[in-house]
């Protein structure tokens, strides 16, 4: 049947005998009592296990579903009845969406995917503009951490001087953090009238995002101290209770990378500053996993040059609305939506992109 063949593909996306397979795996290594010897190894396998048997159900569910939509319309077509196939239909339609999520998720696969990561905003040339769309951006990963159900917490921020943020590094843990988040890694325009132009004129704003792994205690980050400059101050905030009054805060800069991280989620300096070595290897091992993948130098050219032509997205809400995705072409027409955490459709396709080998489409403006 037409809709048979076309529907049954979707089972293309799970690998089930590599699953079963794997599954099998794990199951005999989490028996193993020596396992355990070693906490951080067994919770890493059980992490494995417990996402792959979701897969598996997830897959049993799809599976299932489809079966019977297809059984639906053909026994409507059987009985030349239009209700019932259109019943079927509907529910293919309703499933579309949940196998492209599968699907996605199949896609994450990657050596460092199934971490929890860190999400760096840092606000480009522009001021207070720039400044308060950094805070706009930090905001939209926090809503969709928070609607994933992941845990997410404010490792450092710098406030800018009248409004918004000049910096700040969110730590989202949940499965998959860092292989959801990792194409978001780029630089975000913002096109608007300026609610601090007292001229009402459209104004455009920058603002770069950073995305790198946790790093798993098992994997060896060799980091020399003599090649770090380690800085304390007093953190920085809003005011009140949660402000430290003491130069607790940390920063480190790696000499040879220039790559600086900071830490002021503690009231310890010491705790802050253990905080700040395990970023410092989580981007370092990140810069590793972007050398392999031979993409290293486009990447620091976005980091680098927060401004015109290295932009990975534009958010445009006036003269029109518009969220698109200038190397996918993905796009909505509700940017409040979007800004709310509803990223999803880019973070898809930009996914699907990578994996199917794809280069990003010529980067083109929006007005």
């Amino acid at each position: 049947m037409p809709y048979a063949s076309r529907w049954r593909c979707c089972g293309g996306i799970f690998d089930w005998d590599t699953a079963q397979e794997r599954l099998a795996e794990l199951n005999k290594r989490a028996e193993d009592p020596k396992l355990w010897n070693n906490p951080q190894a067994a919770q890493k396998v059980m992490r494995q296990r417990q996402a792959l048997e979701r897969s598996i159900t997830a897959f049993h569910k799809l599976e299932r579903e489809l079966d019977d939509a297809i059984t639906l319309i053909e026994l409507g077509e059987a009985e030349k009845d239009g209700a019932t196939i259109e019943e079927g239909e509907a529910a293919l339609r309703k499933l579309a969406p949940d196998a492209r999520r599968q699907e996605v998720v199949a896609l994450l696969s990657g050596e460092a995917d199934g971490n929890d990561t860190y999400v760096e905003v840092h606000a480009g040339a522009g001021g207070t503009e720039s400044q308060d769309w950094a805070q706009m951006l930090a905001r939209m990963y926090m809503r969709w951490a928070e609607a994933r159900d992941y845990k997410v917490s404010l490792v450092e921020e710098s406030a800018g001087e009248e409004a918004g943020i000049k910096s700040a590094t969110l730590l989202v843990k949940g499965e998959n953090g860092y292989g959801w988040l990792k194409t978001e890694s780029g630089v975000h325009r913002l096109v608007r009238i300026s609610p601090y132009d007292s001229n009402a004129r459209r104004h455009t704003s920058f603002a770069s995002v950073w995305v790198y792994p946790v790093v798993d205690d098992n994997i060896e980050i060799d980091v020399r101290e003599s090649d770090c400059r380690i800085d304390t101050y007093r953190a920085s905030g809003a005011g009140g209770q949660h402000v430290n009054t003491t130069d607790s805060a940390v920063r480190i800069t790696h000499i040879p990378t220039n790559i600086v991280v900071a830490s002021q989620q503690e009231r310890s300096q010491i705790k802050n500053r253990a905080i700040a070595w395990a970023m410092l290897k989580s981007r370092l091992y990140e810069l590793e996993l972007k050398k392999r993948e031979d993409k290293a130098n486009a990447e620091a050219a976005a980091k680098t040059d927060i401004g015109w032509g290295h932009q990975i997205r534009s958010y445009v809400l006036q003269p029109y609305q518009l969220v698109k995705d200038l190397r996918t072409g993905a796009q909505s027409t509700d940017p409040q939506k979007v800004l709310d955490g509803d990223i999803d459709p880019f973070i898809e396709a930009a996914l699907a992109q990578r994996v199917s080998g794809g280069g990003p489409d010529k980067v083109e403006d929006i007005d």
